[in-house]
Protein backbone atom coordinates (compact mmCIF):
# COMPACT_ATOMS: atom_id res chain seq x y z
CA UNK A 1 0.00 0.00 0.00
CA UNK A 2 1.39 3.38 -1.25
CA UNK A 3 0.88 5.44 1.87
CA UNK A 4 2.31 8.44 0.75
CA UNK A 5 0.23 8.63 -2.62
CA UNK A 6 -3.11 8.05 0.15
CA UNK A 7 -1.83 10.90 1.89
CA UNK A 8 -1.09 12.66 -0.64
CA UNK A 9 -4.14 12.21 -2.25
CA UNK A 10 -6.14 13.38 1.04
CA UNK A 11 -3.84 16.39 1.20
CA UNK A 12 -5.38 17.10 -2.80
CA UNK A 13 -9.08 16.64 -2.24
CA UNK A 14 -9.27 18.82 0.76
CA UNK A 15 -7.43 21.48 -1.64
CA UNK A 16 -10.28 20.74 -4.47
CA UNK A 17 -12.92 20.71 -2.08
CA UNK A 18 -12.11 23.62 -0.93
CA UNK A 19 -12.40 25.81 -3.70
CA UNK A 20 -14.91 28.01 -2.94
CA UNK A 21 -17.32 27.71 -5.56
CA UNK A 22 -20.18 29.47 -5.04
CA UNK A 23 -18.36 32.47 -3.33
CA UNK A 24 -16.80 32.96 -6.83
CA UNK A 25 -19.65 32.50 -8.80
CA UNK A 26 -21.38 34.95 -6.46
CA UNK A 27 -18.99 37.24 -6.43
CA UNK A 28 -18.91 37.50 -10.21
CA UNK A 29 -22.80 37.99 -10.06
CA UNK A 30 -22.23 40.95 -7.54
CA UNK A 31 -22.98 39.32 -4.27
CA UNK A 32 -20.96 38.20 -1.09
CA UNK A 33 -22.47 35.05 -0.79
CA UNK A 34 -21.19 35.02 2.77
CA UNK A 35 -22.70 38.48 3.81
CA UNK A 36 -26.27 36.44 2.59
CA UNK A 37 -28.91 34.10 4.01
CA UNK A 38 -27.56 31.15 5.78
CA UNK A 39 -23.76 32.97 5.21
CA UNK A 40 -23.12 29.52 3.34
CA UNK A 41 -21.41 28.78 0.38
CA UNK A 42 -23.02 26.02 -1.16
CA UNK A 43 -25.73 25.68 -3.79
CA UNK A 44 -28.98 26.19 -1.40
CA UNK A 45 -28.05 29.67 -0.06
CA UNK A 46 -26.70 30.63 -3.62
CA UNK A 47 -30.22 29.88 -4.71
CA UNK A 48 -31.62 33.17 -2.89
CA UNK A 49 -30.26 35.51 -4.67
CA UNK A 50 -30.49 34.17 -8.51
CA UNK A 51 -31.21 30.80 -10.27
CA UNK A 52 -28.43 31.25 -12.66
CA UNK A 53 -25.41 31.47 -9.78
CA UNK A 54 -27.04 28.59 -8.46
CA UNK A 55 -26.86 26.19 -11.33
CA UNK A 56 -22.89 26.72 -11.76
CA UNK A 57 -22.35 26.57 -8.20
CA UNK A 58 -24.04 22.92 -8.40
CA UNK A 59 -22.05 21.91 -11.30
CA UNK A 60 -18.89 23.02 -9.57
CA UNK A 61 -19.56 21.61 -6.54
CA UNK A 62 -20.42 18.54 -8.03
CA UNK A 63 -17.59 17.85 -9.54
CA UNK A 64 -15.16 18.46 -6.42
CA UNK A 65 -15.25 15.12 -4.66
CA UNK A 66 -15.57 13.39 -7.88
CA UNK A 67 -12.32 14.88 -9.11
CA UNK A 68 -10.57 14.18 -6.19
CA UNK A 69 -12.06 10.33 -6.17
CA UNK A 70 -10.75 9.91 -9.97
CA UNK A 71 -7.46 11.70 -9.56
CA UNK A 72 -6.72 9.73 -6.46
CA UNK A 73 -7.74 6.63 -8.73
CA UNK A 74 -6.26 6.95 -11.81
CA UNK A 75 -3.61 9.36 -11.28
CA UNK A 76 -2.17 8.84 -8.05
CA UNK A 77 -2.68 5.11 -7.69
CA UNK A 78 -3.67 5.61 -4.62
CA UNK A 79 -6.05 2.95 -4.66
CA UNK A 80 -9.33 2.45 -2.59
CA UNK A 81 -8.57 3.56 0.39
CA UNK A 82 -6.77 6.70 -1.02
CA UNK A 83 -9.96 7.43 -3.07
CA UNK A 84 -12.69 6.78 -0.27
CA UNK A 85 -10.14 9.74 1.51
CA UNK A 86 -10.01 11.87 -1.21
CA UNK A 87 -13.59 11.82 -2.12
CA UNK A 88 -14.47 12.35 1.97
CA UNK A 89 -11.60 14.78 2.91
CA UNK A 90 -13.40 16.83 -0.84
CA UNK A 91 -16.48 16.97 1.26
CA UNK A 92 -14.14 18.42 4.37
CA UNK A 93 -12.54 21.27 2.50
CA UNK A 94 -15.93 22.23 0.53
CA UNK A 95 -17.46 22.66 4.40
CA UNK A 96 -14.31 24.12 5.53
CA UNK A 97 -12.64 25.79 3.18
CA UNK A 98 -8.69 27.05 3.92
CA UNK A 99 -9.38 30.00 1.15
CA UNK A 100 -12.35 31.24 3.09
CA UNK A 101 -10.62 30.99 6.73
CA UNK A 102 -12.93 27.56 7.19
CA UNK A 103 -16.55 28.39 6.39
CA UNK A 104 -18.36 26.62 3.67
CA UNK A 105 -21.43 24.80 2.45
CA UNK A 106 -23.04 21.96 4.25
CA UNK A 107 -21.46 19.33 1.80
CA UNK A 108 -24.87 17.47 0.10
CA UNK A 109 -24.48 17.95 -3.66
CA UNK A 110 -20.30 17.10 -3.72
CA UNK A 111 -21.13 13.88 -1.12
CA UNK A 112 -23.91 12.80 -4.03
CA UNK A 113 -21.70 13.13 -7.05
CA UNK A 114 -18.46 11.69 -5.21
CA UNK A 115 -21.08 8.66 -3.69
CA UNK A 116 -21.61 7.87 -7.73
CA UNK A 117 -18.06 7.98 -8.68
CA UNK A 118 -17.09 5.86 -5.63
CA UNK A 119 -19.88 3.43 -5.60
CA UNK A 120 -22.00 3.60 -8.33
CA UNK A 121 -24.67 1.29 -6.73
CA UNK A 122 -24.32 3.22 -3.40
CA UNK A 123 -25.12 6.66 -5.36
CA UNK A 124 -27.77 4.87 -7.69
CA UNK A 125 -29.89 4.24 -4.50
CA UNK A 126 -28.85 7.09 -1.77
CA UNK A 127 -28.91 9.97 -4.49
CA UNK A 128 -32.38 9.53 -5.56
CA UNK A 129 -33.56 9.07 -1.89
CA UNK A 130 -31.82 12.38 -1.39
CA UNK A 131 -33.34 14.21 -4.11
CA UNK A 132 -36.60 12.60 -3.01
CA UNK A 133 -36.54 13.78 -0.02
CA UNK A 134 -35.82 17.13 -0.74
CA UNK A 135 -38.28 17.96 -3.21
CA UNK A 136 -40.84 16.32 -0.97
CA UNK A 137 -39.33 18.13 2.37
CA UNK A 138 -38.27 21.59 0.76
CA UNK A 139 -35.32 21.30 2.99
CA UNK A 140 -32.07 21.57 1.40
CA UNK A 141 -31.18 20.35 5.30
CA UNK A 142 -32.82 17.21 5.01
CA UNK A 143 -31.56 16.07 1.71
CA UNK A 144 -27.92 16.75 2.88
CA UNK A 145 -28.53 14.76 5.82
CA UNK A 146 -30.38 11.57 3.79
CA UNK A 147 -27.67 11.44 1.32
CA UNK A 148 -24.69 12.09 4.27
CA UNK A 149 -25.91 9.36 6.53
CA UNK A 150 -27.33 7.02 3.23
CA UNK A 151 -24.04 6.63 2.43
CA UNK A 152 -22.59 5.43 5.44
CA UNK A 153 -25.70 3.00 5.76
CA UNK A 154 -25.79 1.92 1.99
CA UNK A 155 -21.55 1.19 1.95
CA UNK A 156 -22.23 -0.52 4.72
CA UNK A 157 -24.91 -2.56 3.85
CA UNK A 158 -23.39 -3.24 0.31
CA UNK A 159 -19.94 -4.13 2.06
CA UNK A 160 -21.88 -6.34 4.38
CA UNK A 161 -24.76 -8.03 1.99
CA UNK A 162 -22.67 -8.19 -1.42
CA UNK A 163 -19.00 -7.50 -0.72
CA UNK A 164 -18.46 -7.63 -4.50
CA UNK A 165 -20.00 -4.91 -5.23
CA UNK A 166 -18.52 -2.69 -2.61
CA UNK A 167 -14.60 -2.41 -1.49
CA UNK A 168 -14.23 -1.92 2.83
CA UNK A 169 -12.59 1.31 2.63
CA UNK A 170 -15.06 2.80 1.03
CA UNK A 171 -16.96 2.76 4.07
CA UNK A 172 -14.48 5.12 5.54
CA UNK A 173 -16.09 7.79 3.06
CA UNK A 174 -19.59 7.30 4.53
CA UNK A 175 -17.92 7.87 7.65
CA UNK A 176 -16.12 11.15 7.23
CA UNK A 177 -18.96 12.50 4.98
CA UNK A 178 -21.94 11.73 7.35
CA UNK A 179 -19.96 13.30 10.27
CA UNK A 180 -18.82 16.08 8.57
CA UNK A 181 -22.31 17.16 6.93
CA UNK A 182 -24.48 16.79 10.16
CA UNK A 183 -21.57 19.16 12.08
CA UNK A 184 -22.57 21.37 9.36
CA UNK A 185 -25.82 21.30 9.88
CA UNK A 186 -25.95 21.31 13.75
CA UNK A 187 -27.90 24.70 13.79
CA UNK A 188 -30.11 23.43 10.84
CA UNK A 189 -30.89 20.17 12.90
CA UNK A 190 -32.42 22.29 15.70
CA UNK A 191 -34.21 24.29 13.54
CA UNK A 192 -35.96 21.33 12.15
CA UNK A 193 -36.62 20.27 15.31
CA UNK A 194 -37.91 24.08 16.21
CA UNK A 195 -40.25 24.16 13.21
CA UNK A 196 -38.79 27.08 11.99
CA UNK A 197 -36.06 25.60 9.49
CA UNK A 198 -36.50 28.04 6.12
CA UNK A 199 -37.52 25.81 3.26
CA UNK A 200 -36.78 26.60 -0.89
CA UNK A 201 -39.77 27.20 -2.30
CA UNK A 202 -38.29 28.11 -5.44
CA UNK A 203 -40.12 25.30 -7.57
Amino acid sequence: MNWGAILFATIVGYLIGSIPVGFLVSKSYGVNILDFGSGRSGGTNVLRPRLGPFILTVCGDALKAAAAIALARYVLNAGELGAALAGGFAVVGHNWSIFLKFRGGAGGVTTGFGLLVLSFYAGAIVVPLAILAFYLSHYASVGTLTVALGSLIALTVLQIAFPGLAHLEHILFGLIVAVSCTWSLRPNIQRLLNGTERRVTHW
